[in-house]
């Protein structure tokens, strides 16, 4: 029986299109893999074999809904892949049978996604919203999580989901990630560099004590059926749907690392969206002046001087705590009469009356965009993005952490630090 609470989202809040789930039967699910994919035939089943080494008996609870996607407008070779993952969807290949494998058709003609909002996040969304009509609300939590078509998985990896939200106080996760190696030295070399500065980001958010020092990783997210539900569902953005999803989980669900596995996305190019990580490896690889350069740590450092500002001065009038901003930094004051900070603080004392709320009611403004785009104000003021070799020694320094020589000792240092294993 479906919850009238989820009735309500269905009704009112979920994708409206002819998309439906084919390949399995109508029954009902603990949780669901959803897993977008465009022209993955090459790629796809590696996925999906890697899902099928986990525990059979936890495999029988879970969904696998595959999203085969494309907008009518997809290069041609695009749609021929399409095909051809439909086709081997349908003929069930033996290996994969421990799979509750399904999946969606938003490829063939009349099926197609929106020429203007079809992308991962549409794609996300469909998969993740006709999942919700196959779960079993009975059981403890009921999960969606969150794949890629080229990203590998644990065979521990259901069992840390399932163990994670049995634990968790929130009801939102990331899962640990570590980027497959490049296949070629240049590859490698431009995904390494890529890795560390996403890694060198969440350090900084971290040390600096925001509640968004988290990676934004779509195949590495998870949530219950609960959460989504009351968040009001997946975006449909075409790029960065994985940040705003989480960001906002975060505000209205919490969100914690999972811990005991580690999920494995491609290091390939592509020119797919604007940015992300297949964009950056290809800037990497073209040698672009300034592709993926690392932000300073005086960014960091400034951010952490505001955010204890604030807390430390609940009570004060937003007035008096931008005066006390200037004396931080210029350029923080006036990041802050940007967003009309002062209108938005008085805002927040009349709607929260405890310190306690309102803390969580400003974090719920200054949230993660607004956090990420005043890295980005400092960067294109006082302190421009630098080579790694610049940046990383005194980041790690700052942090507390022994020196490392080299990206590749100083992503080996960050995956330990932030994935809890050795690599």
């Amino acid at each position: 029986m479906v919850p009238i609470h989820v009735r309500k989202y269905l009704e009112s809040r979920a994708i409206a299109g002819p998309w439906k789930i084919a390949g399995i039967t109508e029954r009902s699910f603990d949780g669901a893999v959803v897993i977008p994919a465009l022209a993955e035939s090459n790629n796809l089943f590696a996925t999906l074999q890697s899902l099928a080494q986990n525990p059979a008996d936890i495999l029988s609870r879970f969904l696998t809904l595959v999203v085969v996607n494309n907008r009518p407008d997809a290069p041609l070779a695009d749609r021929i892949d399409n095909e051809h993952t439909l086709q081997r969807l349908a003929t069930r290949d033996p290996s994969l049978n421990c799979l509750q494998l399904a999946w969606v058709d938003a490829s063939t003609r009349g099926l197609e996604l929106p020429p203007k909002k079809g992308g991962v996040g549409l794609s996300r969304k469909i998969g993740f919203d006709l999942a919700l009509t196959r779960l079993n609300y009975g059981s403890p939590s009921s999960l969606l999580v969150s794949l890629d078509a080229d990203t590998l998985v644990r065979p521990d990896y259901l069992t840390a989901l399932i163990r994670h939200f049995q634990e968790a106080k929130g009801q939102g996760a990331v899962i640990p990630f570590c980027h497959q190696p490049g296949s070629t030295p240049d590859q490698d070399g431009a995904i390494r560099r890529y890795e560390l500065f996403l890694r060198a980001y969440v350090l900084g958010l971290s040390r600096a004590g925001s509640p968004y020092a988290f990676h934004t990783v779509g195949s590495a997210m998870a949530c219950s059926a609960e959460a989504y539900v009351r968040m009001g569902g997946m975006n449909t953005h075409v790029a960065g749907e994985d940040f705003y999803f989480l960001q906002h989980l975060a505000r209205t669900a919490g969100i914690a690392q999972v811990k005991g596995t580690v999920v494995y996305p491609s290091s390939r190019s592509s020119n797919r969206v604007p940015f992300g990580t297949g964009r950056s490896i290809s800037r990497l690889i073209a040698k672009e002046e300034g592709a993926v350069l690392f932000y300073q740590t005086a960014c960091f450092q400034i951010l952490e001087d505001w955010l204890a500002l604030v807390s430390e001065n609940l009570e004060l009038e937003g007035m008096e705590i931008k005066a006390r901003a200037e004396k931080i930094s210029l350029h923080l004051a006036a990041y802050l009469d940007g967003i009309h900070f002062i209108k938005v603080w008085e805002k927040l004392k009349k709607n929260f009356r405890d310190r306690s709320t309102l803390m969580s009611g400003f974090h719920g403004w200054f949230d993660g965009l607004k956090t990420m785009k005043f890295i980005h104000y400092l960067s294109a003021g006082p302190f421009p993005r630098r080579e790694p070799e610049i940046v990383m020694p005194e980041l790690l320094q700052w942090a507390g952490l022994e020196p490392a020589e080299g990206i590749d000792q100083q992503l080996a240092l960050l995956r330990e630090i932030q994935i809890g294993e050795a690599y």
